[in-house]
């Protein structure tokens, strides 16, 4: 959970010795509440992930062994078994309703003089961002939560409340409440996670999703709730249902209350007097939402008094006190000049559209991915088509249709390669696969884009050896996969055009070093799929030596926070194959160092900073930065928010470093941050 504090976790063992075990385990129950609600909807974390991870270990263990006092609010509650068969249909004991919508800064004030009319005197309006993500209806009585009813229709939806509990800013409790209360709001899928899952599901050859609300949706709706798990779903809670006893009299209220009740409430919603400062800040946000670390369409605007609303009334399909304004989508038209063929570091060819530049959501776009054959023919894209682009999650460039009225039969249709075209290997395609591989195992590129990653910064950090570099290895056959790098030596590298002596010192020095970066990094260097730098330092955290990780079953695996099933038999999967074995004992006898040592503090220097790091920095990549900052005390986030202190900008840094100016925030350059860092080095 982040921030490094003196707070550690040891076992109440007076407690437990006196048979006081339900006092121990209620305390943990209570404790890991607490900085769960801290850590993911104040982004305030109070304790470090390990005193974390050794709490809820500690909980589990006396769960396990006095089920007694599992109660359905634990912290270890959150991921039940498999749903067998459809989800439950639920009605609504009171209707979801629809927003009405506007398109224009006119229709806008149409809307607040219809209300004024109506009313007879001009209201208060609330307005706040609309989230792009999927309506629920969460249930809870006594304050405990039983039930979470997708908006379906508006009248009857779907019981997905075994997903809905996998959300971390969803409390299972809340003090306070009424005997019985509805809370509804947006569940989504930030940027960073859609992005991640869509990366993954590339190298795994699996569909990519659209966008995140279509990612938001299909994770839902899983069946197995460890699949929601580790989707990483984020809620906003911005209305009340049906309830018992509610004393809320205005939207603004209703608000505070929800935050009172410790729900994640978007911070940007505001009050405002007039209809000319609702069209303010409509305006605003026409720029600003696209710095946002999620999707939003729009905005809606709400009548503040609930008396008033009870005046206005609702239609069949929509209230009659709100409105949603909708943002024009941003998109552009551009021509796909021709399409090529990437091959990753999992054999798998992506095709990719090269496209006339177009300037689009802040950005030159002159590449789009294809994603596969499936997306090409579904769209029917050709060489020469005119297309509409958009960037998906306001990241990924994407094609959105083709203008076929605009073809002038000069277009040609793609067809993907039947031989890879790097190695002229057969490329296959396995059933119930999108993903085209090439066939060779120990083809250049796929070898290539496997050595690169492995030498990047996150990974072993292997200084100096770039893909030019790489290309130019593999090309004179001095290496064919990472264990051989190892192998090098001097007389070996100067034989290579424009490789002197004192270069392949540097090369075989940082080659040498690379060997003590610890079991968490190498995992994520060995390109095992789905396994990325944080699931690696995860792992290792739990099994920190290669022998006891290969030792563990798919099932102990997924017992890991934050590892779910398809992860845990990816990993599995992995130790199954004797190539990737015999890989692991070559780098094994080379000296590659295949434990995890306990990082202590170094230092309480950064007590109390909350860092962001941002942009490109040439001295070190960012986690490897983070990690000394954070061995300091510092807490490292991923996002500026008011409770940020410092942010560290690097090169071709973005929105984070707006946001930090425009919430006056101290930021720091690179020159700046190593001169922070040069007593610790």
């Amino acid at each position: 959970m982040a921030e490094n504090t003196k707070a550690t976790a040891t076992t109440d063992t007076a407690a437990v010795a006196a048979g006081d075990v339900g006092a121990r385990i209620k305390e943990l129950q209570e404790k890991l509440t607490q900085y769960a609600y801290l850590y993911y909807v104040k982004d305030a974390p109070v304790v470090d992930d390990r005193t974390y991870d050794l709490m809820y270990r500690e909980l589990v263990n006396l769960e396990t062994a006095h089920p007694e006092y599992i109660v359905p609010s634990s912290p270890t509650q959150r991921v039940g078994a498999k749903l067998t068969g459809d989800f439950p249909k639920v009605e609504h004991g009171r209707p979801m309703l629809s927003l009405g919508n506007v398109f224009s800064e006119a229709e806008v004030r149409g809307f607040g003089e219809r209300v004024q009319k109506e009313l007879g005197h001009a209201p208060k309006y609330v307005v706040e961002l609309k989230i792009d993500g999927l309506a629920v209806n969460i249930h809870y009585e006594n304050g405990v939560f039983v039930r979470a009813v997708t908006r379906g229709d508006g009248r009857v939806g779907e019981d997905v409340t075994a997903n809905v509990r996998t959300i971390r800013s969803v409390p299972l409790i809340i003090d306070n409440a009424p005997p019985y209360i509805e809370i509804r709001g947006e569940a989504y899928m930030p940027h960073k996670e859609f992005k991640r899952i869509n990366e993954e599901r590339d190298e795994a050859g699996e569909p990519t999703f659209v966008n995140p609300r279509n990612a938001a949706a299909g994770s839902l709706r899983q069946l197995d709730p460890a699949v929601t798990a580790a989707r990483n779903l984020d809620f906003f809670a911005y209305a009340i249902g049906q309830s018992e006893g509610s004393d809320i009299d205005s939207q603004a209220a209703l608000l505070q209350r929800l935050e009172s009740y410790k729900f994640h409430v978007n911070p940007h919603y505001k009050v405002c007097d007039t209809i000319d400062e609702v069209v303010a800040q409509i305006q605003y946000w026409d720029t600003a939402r696209h710095e946002l670390p999620y999707d939003t369409d729009g905005m809606v605007i709400k009548v503040n008094s609930f008396a008033d609303q009870e005046v206005l009334g609702a239609t069949v399909k929509d209230p009659r006190w709100a409105t949603a304004y909708k943002y024009p989508p941003e998109e552009a038209e551009t021509i796909v000049k021709d399409i090529t063929i990437n091959l990753g570091r999992t054999g798998v060819l992506t095709p990719t559209a090269e496209l006339e530049p177009v300037f689009i959501s802040g950005t030159n776009v002159s590449r789009a991915t294809l994603h596969n054959e499936d997306f090409i023919k579904e769209k029917d894209i050709r060489i020469g088509d005119h297309v509409l682009i958009h960037k998906a999650a306001e990241i990924i460039p994407e094609v959105i249709k083709v203008l076929p009225e605009r073809r002038t039969g000069a277009e040609q249709e793609f067809h993907m390669p039947t031989q890879c075209p790097v190695c002229d290997s057969p490329v296959v395609r396995k059933e119930g696969e999108v993903a085209v591989r090439c066939s060779n195992r120990h083809c250049p590129a796929v070898e290539k884009e496997q050595i690169i990653h492995y030498a990047s910064r996150d990974a072993m950090n292997i200084e100096g050896l770039g893909p030019a570099l790489v290309e130019g290895l593999v090309t004179n056959r001095l290496i064919g996969d990472v264990a051989d790098l190892y192998s090098l030596t001097e007389e070996r590298l100067v034989t290579m055009e424009r490789m002197g002596k004192k270069s392949a010192q540097n090369l075989l020095k940082a080659i040498e070093t690379s060997k003590t970066r610890g079991l968490g990094r190498l995992l994520f260097a060995l390109g095992i799929r789905l396994i990325g730098a944080k699931a690696g330092a995860t792992i290792a955290a739990q099994y920190p030596s290669m022998e006891a990780l290969r030792a563990a079953s798919t099932d102990e695996l997924t017992a890991i926070p934050e590892i779910g099933p398809t992860m845990a038999q990816a990993l599995s999967a992995y130790f199954t194959d004797a190539h990737n074995i015999e890989l692991i004992d070559r780098l094994q006898k080379a000296g590659v160092v295949m434990t995890e040592e306990k990082t202590e503090a170094a230092g309480d220097e950064l007590a109390g900073e909350i860092i962001v790091l941002t942009g490109k920095l040439e001295s070190m990549g960012r986690t490897e930065a983070g990690q000394l900052l954070a061995a300091h005390g510092a807490k490292i986030t991923g996002s500026v928010s008011k409770k940020t202190t410092l942010v560290i900008a690097g090169e071709d840094s973005g929105s984070k470093l707006t946001k930090a100016n425009e919430l006056g925030i101290r930021v720091i350059n690179e020159e700046e941050f190593l001169a922070l860092i040069k007593p610790w080095q």
